[in-house]
């Protein structure tokens, strides 16, 4: 047996392909977002807000308490990012306080949070240092517990789960040197042994594993070749960090996020049970993305909770700092800046706890809401914090370690900034999450027209889809002319004394004025929709944003009819829906009047080398090397990194 030594290629079609196979195909249960795409404001989806069950609460409360005791006095955040790693015994004391096993079942040893106590756990701790925010979301929400709560076998539950919840780090292995948002070109191998049936081998390197050096369980994607009795494709196995032939070669270091053990780790002849498959040959991509369909929401909760944290300094700075008379915050040049932090921040943990909770009650199939919460989250907060490095000025740019040399108050807003970059490209950059979340948007349009617009398809299957399109639309079509946001008197229950209502109106009609201009896409675009990439990236940023208004109206009103700080909530959503209307606006115009045809022709340009002149009067400081490492399969003759933490 002989692993494979040359680079994988697949056609744009086949690995289309293989991302169709793996998404969910069935809508089984109702999602706001997804009719807010069709054109549908199904306010009676998420209002009135959906609330946790009072034991759920108390849980929850009791560990928040302990975990804010623990980062107050046992986290250096200063100390992570000068030494650039976690120490030990902090790892240590984040497994005796049970943090391992936040999400994990009473019964395997975990706390049992749910979904909204787990995320305000990562905020706070990753508000505290997000390094370790990072270790214990890659643990948890992507690492071997999810999976398995998913799609394990009971005793793989109840094997690997204990482990996890109390003493065992684990880490996802999907991404490849070579291969990033393409699985299909996966080249990672899992093949039978032929001398032992009970048992894979496993050959291949993995980039960017999060956790990976210090990690003792892995979750690996790999390929199992299709043959007698094994029906192939892309595999999930959980596989023994300290097993023979797993090799961690580099610790990755990075601009933000210090203290992340990121690493490269290689697999070769890794012998894996067959009992550590999770689920069936061919379903790892499925696996990976039904885990992410919750696992994404902890990174847009440590960006709520540094949107929080961001708050606190401009309002703590802008108060001291005066300019030409008066406190900065009184010049409404950082006035707005200020303001626009406050009212995202209310936004994005409004987004947040909704999606959270409908999570929690499972009553919503919330695909489309989780990856929203993703995108906007990771966006919102890298504008929050450059907006606060540019409120502070010099000191903004400085770092907190000089600020402390000379003697001034040690904020690392420079810091934030930088740990906050990669949550534009984690778990699905937003290029990608651009497109994920547009093929889930247009797929009531393809379950119908699907065959209509695909030139493969014979003429019988496009007269079918025609008929089955003509019957979808005549009910659809009339249905996006007029509806409740064009009555003044609707959502008149959001109506005190800030009235929100008026956002609420907004949001149905462009909710159907969204569905008309996807329509119209389709129609003059069919087969090439695809293709238009900057038109979907704006189609899935009207949605973000009608979403968010949606969600912060929601919580308003929850926080009026609980009496927790209700008139205030209320401006701060008025305050972000306003705004917010502003991009909608912008983005709809833009959907038709835009630069996308001029800059292809631009790139074309500047990948045919017609541009290089521009290039002249400079020095490349690149250091030499491929574009791309060679992972070509084989034994490791580097060193093993891996530091396992007992």
């Amino acid at each position: 047996m002989s692993a494979p030594t040359t680079k994988r290629t697949v056609t744009e079609r086949e690995a289309r392909q293989v991302a169709e196979a793996a998404r969910e195909q069935d809508w089984r249960k109702p999602s706001f977002a997804k009719e807010l795409f069709l054109g549908r404001f199904r306010l009676d989806l998420i209002h009135p807000h959906p609330l946790p069950a009072d034991d759920d609460v108390q849980r929850g409360e009791e560990f928040l308490a302990k975990l804010r005791d623990f980062c107050e006095t046992k986290i250096d955040s200063a100390r992570v990012e000068r030494e650039a790693q976690i120490p030990d015994e902090v790892v240590d004391g984040l497994k005796e306080l049970g943090a391992l096993g936040m999400k994990i079942d009473t019964k395997y040893g975990g706390l049992g949070l749910t979904q909204v106590y787990y995320n305000k756990a990562l905020a706070l701790v990753g508000s505290a240092s997000p390094a370790i925010g990072a270790l214990l979301s890659a643990h948890q929400s992507i690492g071997v517990p999810q999976p398995l709560k998913l799609f394990g076998t009971q005793e793989q539950k109840d094997t690997f789960l204990p482990r996890c919840a109390r003493t065992d780090i684990s880490a996802f292995l999907l991404t490849e040197p070579d291969v990033g948002s393409d699985p299909a070109r996966l080249a990672t191998t899992a093949v039978p042994d032929g001398e032992d049936p009970e048992n894979y081998v496993l050959d291949g390197v993995k980039l960017w594993t999060t956790n990976g050096v210090v990690a003792d369980l892995l979750v690996v994607m790999a390929r199992v070749p299709k043959s007698e009795g094994h029906k192939g494709g892309i595999t999930a196995f959980v596989v023994e960090a300290s097993a023979e032939g797993v090799t961690v070669e580099n610790r990755n270091a990075f601009m933000g996020l210090r203290g992340i053990e990121n690493g490269v780790t290689r697999f070769h002849r890794v012998r894996v049970p067959a009992a550590n498959r999770i689920g069936p040959e061919g379903a790892g991509l499925k696996i990976a993305l039904t885990t992410l369909n919750t696992g994404r929401l902890s990174l847009p909760a440590m960006c709520a909770g540094a949107g929080k944290w961001c708050l606190k300094i401009a309002r703590e700075w802008s108060a001291v700092r005066e300019q030409w008379g008066k406190p900065v915050a009184l010049h409404e040049a950082v006035g707005s800046k200020i303001s626009f932090i406050a009212a995202t921040t209310f936004a994005l943990e409004a987004v947040l706890d909704l999606s959270s909770q409908m999570a929690d009650e499972n009553r919503n199939d919330i695909r489309i809401e989780a990856a929203l919460a993703k995108l906007y989250g990771s966006e919102m907060a890298w504008l929050m914090a450059d907006e606060l490095v540019q409120i502070r000025g010099g000191r903004g740019f400085e770092t907190a370690a000089s600020l402390k040399a000379r003697g001034e108050r040690a904020v690392p807003a420079e810091q934030l900034l930088r740990d906050l970059r990669i949550n534009r490209i984690f778990e699905g950059s937003t290029e990608i999450m651009h497109l994920l979340i547009a093929r889930e948007a247009v797929d009531a349009h393809l379950a119908v027209a699907g065959d209509l617009i695909d030139p493969g398809k014979p003429l019988s299957d496009k007269a079918k889809a025609g008929a089955n399109a003509g019957v979808f639309y005549a009910k659809w079509l009339p249905r996006l002319v007029a509806g409740p946001g064009q009555l003044p008197s609707s959502y008149g229950e959001f109506k005190h004394e800030v009235d929100l209502s008026g956002h609420l109106r907004y949001v149905e009609r462009h909710a159907r004025k969204l569905a008309r201009c996807t329509f119209y896409a389709m129609s003059r675009w069919q087969g090439r929709m695809e293709t238009k990439q900057g038109f979907l990236g704006r189609i899935v940023d009207i949605g973000a944003e009608l979403f968010a208004m949606s969600a912060a109206c929601v919580r308003a009103e929850l926080l009026r009819s609980q009496g927790d700080h209700g008139r205030e909530a209320y401006q701060l959503a008025d305050a972000f829906c306003h705004q917010a209307r502003i991009r909608v606006d912008e983005l709809f115009g833009r959907l038709w009047v835009n630069t996308d045809d001029v800059d292809r022709k631009v790139v074309k340009g500047v990948l045919g080398g017609v541009y290089e002149w521009l290039e002249q009067g400079i020095v490349d400081p690149s250091g030499d090397g491929p574009w791309i490492a060679d992972a070509t399969p084989g034994p490791s003759t580097r060193p093993n990194v891996h530091r396992p933490i007992r």
